[in-house]
C-alpha cells in the first residue's frame, strides 16, 4: 500500500494568517450547506409535483434519479477541471450554474427536469473537489474539517426538509415558488467562495495530477461500494421517505417534519463521527453499527408504526447521518496524498452514486406496480446487508496502492 506523504496544510503556508483559514473553512460550510437542498426540497413536495404536473410515480421516480445520476456521470470530470483551471475557479463557475439550474426548476414541468440535472452536475463536481481541498489545505485538521463539511451537507438538506412546504404555502401553494426560492443560498455561497477565486487558483492549477493503479485496487472498490450502498438509503430518505409516510396517513406538514428532524439528527451524527473514528484503530466497528441504525430506522419506516416515527426518525438519522461522514471520511483516510484523495473521491462518486441512482428509481417502479411501499423495506433490507459486508472491508487501516504521477 501507498506510504503517507504530508502535504503542507493552509496554515503551513507562508502569508496565510489564521484570519485567512477561518473565512476558508467558513466559505467550504457554505458551498456544501448548498449541495443538497435540490434532492430534499423536491422530496416533500413529489406527491404536489405529481398532481401539479399530472407526471406518474415512475416520472417522480426518474425526477428525484435525475441529479443522483448526474453526480455519478459528472464525478471524473472534476479533477480535470480543476486541473485546468484551478478548484476554487471552477467551483464558483458551478455555483453560479447551480443558482441557474435550482432557479428553472420553478418554470414548468420541462425546466423542472432540465434544471434538476443541471444542479446536480454542478453538485457532482463540487462533491469531487471538496474532499481534496480538505486533504490539501486542511491536513492537519482533516477529521474535524470533514466533520463540518457533512454536517453543512446534512444541514442543508434538513432545512430544505422543513422549510420548504412552509415556504409553498407563503407562496400561496405554489410548488415551483417553493423549489425556485433555493436559489439564494447558492448566490450568497458564490459571493463568499469569489475571494479564494483570486487568491488561489493558480496554485490550484498546479494540485492535480495523474494517478495510477486505482481502479485496479480492491481497496478502492470497497470504498467505492460502500460510498454507493449508504448513499442509496441517503437518497431514498431524501427521495421517498415524505412519500411514504404520506402514503401511510402522515399529513404533509408532519411528514416533511419527521424527515427535517431526521436529517437534524444527522447533522449531530454526521460532526461526532469522524471525530470518533479518528480515536479507532479503523472505522470497522463505527461501520458496522452506523449501518445497522440506518437500515433498521429506514425499514421502520415502511414497516412498524407511526407512533414509533421520532424514535425512527433518531436512529435512521444517527446511522445516516455517521455513514455520509466515514464515507467520505475514509476518501481522505484511504488516500496517501491530495491527488490520489481526488481521484479516489472521483471513482467513488462515480461509480457509488450511479449504484444509488438505483433505488429511488426502483421505489417509484415498486410504487406504479404495487402500489405501496411494502416492497421497497425489503430493498433496504438487502441494501443494508451489502453495506455492512463493504464497510468491513473499506474500514481497514490501509492506503489505496495507487500513486500520483507528476505531470
Amino acid at each position: 500500500m501507498a506510504q503517507m506523504t504530508r502535504e503542507p496544510s493552509t496554515g503551513d503556508r507562508a502569508g496565510t494568517t489564521r484570519a485567512a483559514r477561518l473565512f476558508l473553512a467558513a466559505s467550504f460550510v457554505l458551498v456544501a450547506f448548498n449541495l443538497r437542498p435540490v434532492f430534499s426540497s423536491a422530496s416533500v413536495l413529489l406527491p404536489d409535483i405529481i398532481e401539479g404536473t399530472g407526471i406518474s410515480a415512475f416520472a417522480a421516480g426518474v425526477l428525484t434519479t435525475a441529479p443522483v445520476v448526474c453526480l455519478g456521470l459528472f464525478a471524473l470530470l472534476a479533477p480535470r477541471l480543476a486541473g485546468r483551471f484551478g478548484a476554487e475557479r471552477t467551483l464558483f463557475v458551478l455555483l453560479l450554474l447551480l443558482v441557474v439550474g435550482v432557479a428553472m426548476r420553478g418554470l414548468g414541468t420541462v425546466p423542472l427536469f432540465l434544471g434538476t440535472a443541471i444542479a446536480g452536475a454542478c453538485i457532482a463536481v463540487g462533491n469531487v473537489l471538496m474532499p481534496g481541498l480538505v486533504k490539501r489545505d486542511f491536513s492537519d485538521h482533516a477529521s474535524l474539517m470533514m466533520g463540518l463539511y457533512t454536517m453543512a451537507l446534512t444541514l442543508g438538506a434538513a432545512v430544505a426538509a422543513g422549510v420548504t412546504v412552509p415556504l409553498q404555502r407563503a407562496f400561496s401553494g405554489s410548488w415551483k415558488g417553493a423549489l425556485a426560492i433555493w436559489a439564494l443560498p447558492a448566490v450568497i455561497a458564490a459571493l463568499v467562495w469569489l475571494p479564494q477565486v483570486f487568491g488561489n487558483s493558480s496554485r490550484a492549477r498546479r494540485a492535480t495530477r495523474s494517478v495510477e493503479g486505482l481502479w485496479r485496487d480492491p481497496l478502492a472498490w470497497q470504498v467505492t461500494l460502500f460510498m454507493g450502498l449508504q448513499a442509496s438509503l441517503a437518497y431514498s430518505v431524501f427521495g421517498w421517505l415524505a412519500t411514504i409516510l404520506r402514503t401511510r396517513g402522515m399529513a404533509a406538514g408532519d411528514a416533511g417534519a419527521l424527515v427535517s428532524f431526521s436529517i437534524l439528527v444527522q447533522v449531530v451524527s454526521c460532526i461526532a463521527t469522524p471525530l470518533v473514528a479518528a480515536r479507532c484503530r479503523d472505522e470497522r466497528p463505527v461501520n458496522t453499527a452506523l449501518a445497522l441504525f440506518a437500515t433498521l430506522g429506514l425499514v421502520g419506516f415502511v414497516f412498524l408504526p407511526l407512533s414509533l416515527g421520532w424514535i425512527l426518525a433518531i436512529l435512521q438519522g444517527a446511522g445516516q447521518g455517521g455513514l455520509i461522514a466515514i464515507a467520505l471520511t475514509m476518501i481522505v483516510r484511504r488516500s496517501p496524498d491530495s491527488h490520489v484523495a481526488a481521484h479516489l473521491s472521483g471513482m467513488a462518486q462515480c461509480v457509488g452514486y450511479l449504484l444509488a441512482s438505483l433505488a429511488p428509481l426502483a421505489i417509484g417502479i415498486i410504487r406504479d406496480l404495487t402500489g405501496g411501499f411494502t416492497a421497497a423495506g425489503i430493498l433496504f433490507a438487502c441494501i443494508g446487508t451489502a453495506l455492512l459486508a463493504f464497510g468491513l472491508g473499506a474500514g481497514r487501516n490501509l492506503h489505496v496502492g495507487a500513486r500520483a504521477i507528476p505531470g
